[in-house]
């Protein structure tokens, strides 16, 4: 695919996974390293080395290329994260046909269909018919600037305004009902999902509509809020509402402010505070806590303050934590939700209110005082159990023993005591497991020196692969990295790392990365000189390898009585073993 690799040599591989996880610069080796998107982790281990156009994560093990990332992080087919990274750069894509399936076709029917009912809903807000929405709004305190912002729109009650308009852009029934903005009657008719109902747009990360939350406008309308259900585009579970808003702000002010609704994100986003994402309809979930993790080390967690406002916060806390984010929480007066707050009590004292928010723990200390019986044994037993996995996830040596003093003279017990059992749990937890499973050998370190001169240099491998003959690979941990080398020289295509890695099995290919993760990109002389060395040593092992197969064999000869072919193997043995003496063989 010629166009693949146009569009690879013209997009910064650096700046993409950037703007989904924040990087660092490894001093002048031109790597970068951030936290991996795709698994839990506190320490980084996730690598980007722009020079040969590849990630990599020593933690989980996934690698690849930008497009790979783009699939992966977007849930994207291959064809639209190339349409994606071609309108990035400013190419024009092939003919669909070229690289489409049917998996790609329907995402981008869906991501069709969604815009186009995000586009009716904000009409229907501004006319008649939702003047009942646009009333609700202004006794919000949304002003019409919000609306426009977060794309805020409303669906019709008749049922039918959406379906009409999907059938007249000619989609199928088959992509109307998979978008789940339509659904189907016994009797074959369609229907709209939302009906009469302020509509909330869902994002992706890259700012389309992939999913839409409604709230119901009458009392009798039940349920008070109704989401999409999944679709091949959306993933209730991975997604964060205004996450593509916010996450600039985040990473600015290394924070995220987390509350329950659609409406808390906008009343907070109207007193400046940008950074604020919600769930969308669900409980917190790992890849949400993940997905604010890759913005943020701090999360500020502010939610309603009824019964299942507490439950869900402390809920999301351990998840936040087991993220390895630092936590915060919130609790407003007067059993008001951050809205509501806000519009009561106005911008700079909600602002004043998240600056002050404390630790987690006094907060979780707190829900445990009026969880438990503080006057009992058992009861403060209770309570050391409640708190302690939450002592538990702090990385961070002194401050987990001052949290756990704290703990203890909250408790009324011995503060050795906390100590010695927070030392039991974190021994238990880093006993090895027999079902570990053991890594893969790795590659020789003259394997890795040889294979990284030759993805250093062209004339290197013009010099050396000739020279790879089969019998001396056959032993090779990197036997299959130098066989692609040598056939797409043989086919006289060029030996990049994207070309090379293509050719590769997924075992040969994470081995591919780890040297190049590990590696520098040599000069063209240091390169040949590095080469040129490696084949020596390598050559010599060889042939000291062949004198003791020789030895084995005059001795296994002589046992046998075959006397004549002793002879002429000692002989074959006297010539080798000159030729180890006097370092002669193949000279490279």
């Amino acid at each position: 695919m010629e166009f693949k690799e146009q569009l690879r040599s013209s997009i910064d591989i650096v700046k993409v996974v950037g703007e989904y996880v924040r990087l660092k610069r490894l001093g002048a080796t031109g790597r970068y390293l951030g936290l991996c998107p795709f698994h839990q982790e506190k320490t980084p281990s996730f690598n980007v080395n722009p020079a040969r156009g590849f990630y990599k994560c020593f933690g989980c093990g996934v690698s690849g290329d930008v497009f790979k990332f783009v699939m992966e992080i977007d849930g994207l087919t291959f064809y639209e994260s190339l349409k994606l990274l071609a309108d990035r750069a400013g190419l024009a894509i092939p003919t669909r046909g070229a690289f489409a399936d049917d998996e790609s076709k329907l995402r981008a029917a869906l991501l069709r269909i969604h815009e186009i009912a995000a586009e009716l809903f904000q009409s229907a807000l501004r006319g008649p018919q939702g003047a009942e929405a646009r009333a609700y709004l202004e006794k919000r305190g949304v002003s019409q600037d919000l609306i426009d912002t977060f794309g805020l729109g409303f669906a019709e009650s008749s049922g039918q305004t959406l379906v009409r308009r999907l059938a007249k852009e000619g989609f199928p029934a088959e992509q109307i009902e998979a978008s789940a903005l339509v659904r189907r009657r016994e009797d074959g008719s369609h229907y709209d999902f939302f009906r009469g109902r302020l509509i909330f747009p869902i994002h992706d990360e890259a700012g389309k509509a992939i999913a839409f939350g409604g709230r119901a406008m009458r009392e009798d309308d039940q349920p008070k809020y109704l989401n999409s259900p999944e679709t091949a585009i959306y993933r209730k579970t991975s997604v964060l509402y205004n996450l593509h808003r916010a996450r600039q702000e985040m990473r600015r002010k290394e924070r995220a402010v987390l509350v329950e609704g659609y409406m808390d994100v906008i009343g907070v986003y109207a007193a400046g505070i940008k950074e604020a994402v919600a769930s969308c309809g669900t409980s917190l979930t790992s890849a949400q806590a993940r997905g604010m993790h890759r913005h943020a080390d701090i999360a500020i967690v502010n939610f309603d303050p009824d019964n299942a406002g507490v439950t869900a916060a402390e809920r999301a806390i351990q998840l936040l934590l087991d993220e390895g984010l630092h936590v915060r929480v919130l609790t407003l007066d007067g059993g008001l939700d951050p809205d509501e707050y806000v519009q009561e009590n106005g911008a700079d004292a909600y602002r004043a209110r998240l600056e002050s928010a404390s630790g987690y723990f006094h907060w979780l200390a707190d829900r445990a005082r009026e969880k438990f019986d503080m006057h009992s044994v058992d009861g403060r037993m209770d309570a050391f159990k409640f708190l302690l996995p939450s002592v538990q996830k702090l990385a961070d040596k002194l401050e987990r023993a001052a949290v756990a003093s704290d703990l203890a003279g909250y408790l009324g017990v011995d503060a050795g005591l906390v100590l010695d059992r927070l030392k039991k749990e974190a021994a238990d937890r880093l006993a090895p497991s027999a079902a570990a499973v053991r890594p893969q050998p790795a590659a020789p370190a003259i394997e890795r020196m040889l294979v990284n001169a030759l993805l250093s240099s062209e004339a290197a491998r013009t010099e050396i692969l000739p020279r790879m003959e089969e019998e001396f690979l056959h032993e090779f941990v990197t036997r299959e990295i130098f066989e692609a080398m040598k056939n797409l020289a043989q086919l006289g295509d060029l030996i990049s790392f994207p070309a090379l890695e293509e050719r590769l099995t997924p075992a040969a290919k994470v081995l591919l990365h780890d040297i190049a993760s590990a590696d520098e990109i040599l000069d063209e002389d240091l390169a040949r000189e590095q080469a040129r060395n490696c084949m020596r040593r390598l050559e010599a092992e060889r042939q000291k390898r062949h004198v003791a197969g020789l030895k084995a064999r005059v001795v296994a000869a002589q046992r046998d009585g075959q006397m004549d072919e002793a002879r002429s193997l000692a002989m074959e043995l006297m010539r080798a073993e000159n030729a180890v003496r006097t370092g002669g063989g193949k000279q490279i």
